[in-house]
C-alpha cells in the first residue's frame, strides 16, 4: 500500500540534532505524531534520558532542541513493517537543514539508516549516527538497552 507522510517535521531554529525514522507507523499516522503506537518505547527512552515526564511531546522535542522527522516522504509499505519498505521517496531535509544549525543527525533504526544512507547522504553529504530501533519489533532490545545508547543524544542538546 502506497503511504504518504502526512504530518510536519517538529523543528525549530533551536533544534541542535535531527532524529529520523523511516516512515510513521500505522498508529502513528492515525494519531497525526510520531512514535505513537503503545508499545514503541521512544518516549519512555527519552523520558529516562532527559529524567523528566513527557507531557507535551512536541513542546519537550522543541525545549530540547529536538528536531524530529522521518526519512520517507512517501513509500510502499505493508502495515507498519520496515521491512516490506519499497518505492521510496524520500523526505526534502533541506526543510530543516536550512533553518536549524543541526549539529547531529540520528537514525532510529536499521531501515531508516539505509534508506538515509541511499537516498539522503548523497545530497546533504552529512553522517548519521544509527540508533537501535525502539519499535516493539526490536524485542532484543530492552528499555535499559536503549536508554543507555539513547544517552549519546545529551552529547549534542547541551
Amino acid at each position: 500500500m502506497q503511504v504518504y507522510h502526512e504530518f510536519p517535521p517538529v523543528f525549530d531554529e533551536k533544534s541542535k540534532i535531527l532524529l529520523l525514522g523511516s516512515i510513521p507507523s500505522v498508529k502513528s499516522r492515525e494519531e497525526g505524531f510520531y512514535y505513537m503506537h503503545p508499545k514503541n518505547r521512544f518516549w519512555k527512552v527519552l523520558e529516562s534520558v532527559f529524567q523528566e515526564e513527557i507531557l507535551d511531546k512536541k513542546e519537550f522535542c522543541l525545549r530540547h532542541h529536538i528536531a524530529l522527522w522521518d526519512t520517507c516522504a512517501s513509500c510502499e509499505i505493508h502495515a507498519s513493517s520496515d521491512a516490506s519498505i519499497k518505492e521510496i521517496v524520500p523526505n526534502d531535509l533541506s526543510v530543516i537543514l536550512n533553518k536549524a544549525n543541526i549539529k547531529q543527525i540520528f537514525t532510529t533504526g536499521k531501515k531508516a539508516h539505509e534508506i538515509y544512507q541511499k537516498y539522503l547522504y548523497p545530497i546533504y553529504k552529512r553522517e548519521d549516527i544509527c540508533l537501535s530501533s525502539t519499535s516493539p519489533a526490536n524485542a532484543r532490545k530492552t528499555l535499559a538497552d536503549l536508554i543507555r545508547e539513547y544517552q549519546t543524544l545529551l552529547k549534542y542538546v547541551k
